[in-house]
Formats: structure tokens, C-alpha cells, sequence
């Protein structure tokens, strides 16, 4: 039998001409049929995917280098550590930063790292905890003191 008996030569407006738009692949009696379907290109009226939008979160920081802070004022508010605490400062479960004493705020950067600090330098100066005024101290005199 010749390969050209087998096959037989059909043009691209036969098969669209031949072949159902609703028909399935199972429902056409042999030969080889094309199955076109329409699918919307535009989604109908109704919702849509945009519209919503956050609210702003306040980022960034609230006091700068010399300020005058008390204890608890906010310094920076932020997300992850881009400052970390210093002295007398403290961080909050979100990262922020804020004042645990009275005096002015301090920002350094480390030049080997690259990390930034916010120091709080009290009015007052610096006051050591009585647990380590002397250095001679031993937990039988802690012990004693309380």
C-alpha cells in the first residue's frame, strides 16, 4: 500500500468546514477533526481584583540625633533591625525602638560592620546598678544587702 493512499492531503477550510464548533473529539465519525471552542476574553461586570489598599504604618524616625527623650518616646519605628539598641534603649516585639531613660539621643555606626546603634545619653549621667559598684562584691553580700 502507498504512504499516499493512507493520508490524504486536506486543506486548513475543509477541516474548519467539516468540524463542529460544539462537537466533542469522541462524537466525530473518523478522520481527523479540529474542535474550536470560545472562551471570554473579558471577565463579565461585578467584582474586580483591585481596590483594596493598607493603610500607611507610620515607618521611620520619630527622634533624631540631640533630641531631648523620655523614658518610653518612641526613636525609630521600623521593620526588622535596620538601628539596633544601644544604651538605655529598648525594643519592642515589632522592632521598635524606644527611650528607657531621660536625655538625648545618640546614633553611631559601626565603620567595620556598617551597623547602625541608638544610644540614649542620660541627663544624669551614668548611674551603675549597686550590684556593680564595687568590684569586690560576691553573691554572700548580695545576698546580705537584700
Amino acid at each position: 500500500m502507498a504512504f499516499s493512499s493512507m493520508f490524504r492531503r486536506v486543506n486548513v477550510k475543509e477541516l474548519i468546514s467539516n468540524a463542529s464548533v460544539y462537537a466533542s473529539a469522541t462524537e466525530s465519525s473518523g478522520g481527523m477533526t479540529l474542535v474550536f471552542r470560545r472562551w471570554a476574553t473579558k471577565k463579565t461586570a461585578g467584582s474586580t481584583k483591585n481596590g483594596r489598599d493598607s493603610n500607611p504604618k507610620y515607618l521611620g524616625v520619630k527622634k533624631f540625633g540631640g533630641e531631648k527623650v523620655e523614658p518610653g518616646n518612641i526613636i525609630v519605628r521600623q521593620r526588622g533591625t535596620r538601628f539596633h539598641p544601644g544604651n538605655y534603649v529598648g525594643m519592642g516585639k515589632d522592632h521598635t525602638l524606644f527611650c528607657l531613660k531621660e536625655g538625648h539621643v545618640r546614633f553611631e555606626r559601626n565603620k567595620l560592620t556598617g551597623r547602625k546603634w541608638v544610644h540614649v545619653d542620660p541627663v544624669a549621667g551614668h548611674v551603675l546598678h549597686p550590684a556593680y559598684a564595687s568590684g569586690s562584691t560576691t553573691v554572700a553580700d548580695l545576698d546580705a544587702q537584700l
